[in-house]
């Protein structure tokens, strides 16, 4: 696949999954469409040497897995979620002449950058129908449905060098002038437009507000990409080509675990028992299990920080990523990122054998490290870990930016591993 079909289609995803959910439903459209089986948790399993799966939990995580006769799997695995605000369970706030969302942080937010956005709302609606059936349907609003204004600098003048954000009072969506707005109708309508006409009850929701700005290309030649949940879309992106791109020959699984914004210890977060379930029934046998689990690698692919031109002093001094001069390699001494000199040298090797670069990533001792499903993940199997991304800024903004060659540059690299 050419680099620029590539980005079209990473833009077309970006902007298609506003949700983790969305993102796992058009993930698993995509693994249909390349000839993947749909696996069911709660049934038995009878696999067949030679085909591929896939199996999801939650409606937020994704694995899928090719069965050829062979042991050492080469295992990607990323993350679905993103910082984002959530609607709390009763969320309307009248007051002031205007109906305002009470919302939630989720993750780590970059609070600033949700302020003066046109917002939308999206996510998954737990409903009763006429036969007493409990059913989930994904809605998407699509349309900008509120925002949060900015309060004026005559107002605030402070706002330019030391101001504060409260996360109860200060960020609440405004979204209507309607005095009588009935939240549970407005529901009952997004149901309506997905096709759905049964609705006895509404019982409960995990809706999430995003930026209707689409996903595009910035810079005199269209260097850059910028867009909300590149961090991570990008990489469940990225991984999921490689495996559609794979053989059936070759051994190839790929994770998409929700939670990791906040920490992953959740049912269907790296945390949680997902992945180790799915191993354990491909390969049932105690001593085989292990195997392959020590026969394998785990490639952990999660965005990294890019220098930003206006704060380098923010960098160490040898280990400043640049956009699009090659995939980063991310070490940390204390273990927040998995990778030991083994695996980057495998990684290393591998992306010489394709001629694409690669750069290196530390933070600087005196400044805090995020973490990543790798660390996690090898803790849990103790399966052989990398740690690599693709260099971003802004990370965890509202909208974040990436280059328009690195992405591409990592699938080349995972197909070839």
């Amino acid at each position: 696949m050419n680099k620029q079909d590539f980005n079209d289609g990473l833009l077309g995803f970006l902007d298609a999954s506003p949700t983790p959910f969305h993102a796992t439903q058009n993930m698993c459209g995509m693994l249909r469409n390349a000839g993947f089986l749909e696996l069911d948790e709660v049934e038995k399993w009878e696999l067949e040497e030679g085909q591929k799966y896939f199996v999801t939990r939650n409606d937020s995580s994704v694995i899928a897995f090719t069965f050829p006769h062979a042991k050492e799997y080469v295992m990607v695995g990323t993350h679905t979620d993103s910082p984002n605000l959530k609607l709390k369970p009763n969320p309307i706030i009248e007051e002031h002449g205007v109906v305002r969302f009470g919302v939630e942080n989720y993750g780590g937010m970059l609070l600033s950058t949700w302020f003066d956005r046109d917002l939308s709302l999206a996510g998954r609606i737990s409903y009763l129908d006429s036969e007493n059936m409990i059913k989930d349907t994904l809605v998407d609003v699509k349309k900008p449905i509120a925002i949060i204004p900015s309060l004026a600098i005559h107002l605030d003048d402070k706002a330019n060098k030391d101001k504060t954000i409260n996360k109860q009072t200060d960020i609440s969506p405004i979204s209507t002038c309607q005095e009588d707005f009935d939240f549970n109708e407005f529901l009952k309508e997004q149901l309506m437009a997905c096709g759905v006409k049964d609705v006895k009850k509404l019982y409960a929701n995990e809706l999430s507000f995003y930026d209707t700005q689409k996903a595009s290309f910035v810079g005199i030649k269209d260097e850059f990409i910028t867009s909300a949940r590149i961090d991570n879309l990008i990489s469940c992106y990225v991984g999921l080509l490689s495996i559609c791109s794979v053989d059936n020959t070759k051994a190839m699984m790929f994770i998409a675990n929700d939670h990791e914004e906040v920490g992953s210890e959740t049912t269907s977060g790296a945390g949680g028992s997902f992945l180790e379930n799915t191993l354990k029934r491909v390969f049932s046998d105690y001593e085989e299990f292990v195997q392959v689990v020590r026969s394998s690698v785990l490639i952990s692919c999660d965005n990294a920080h890019a220098i930003h031109p206006n704060f380098p002093s923010k960098h160490d001094t040898n280990h400043m990523p640049k956009i699009n001069k090659g995939v980063v390699i991310k070490t940390n001494a204390n273990q927040r990122y998995a990778t030991t000199s083994k695996m980057a040298a495998r990684f290393k090797n591998v992306a010489d054998g394709v001629g694409e670069s690669y750069q290196e990533f530390v933070t600087r001792s005196d400044m805090g490290c995020g973490s990543t499903i790798g660390p996690i993940t090898a803790t849990r199997l103790g399966i052989d870990t990398l740690d690599v991304g693709v260099p971003t800024w802004a990370m965890h903004s509202i909208r974040e930016v990436c280059g328009g060659d690195d992405a591409h540059s990592l699938y080349k690299i995972l197909v070839a591993f």
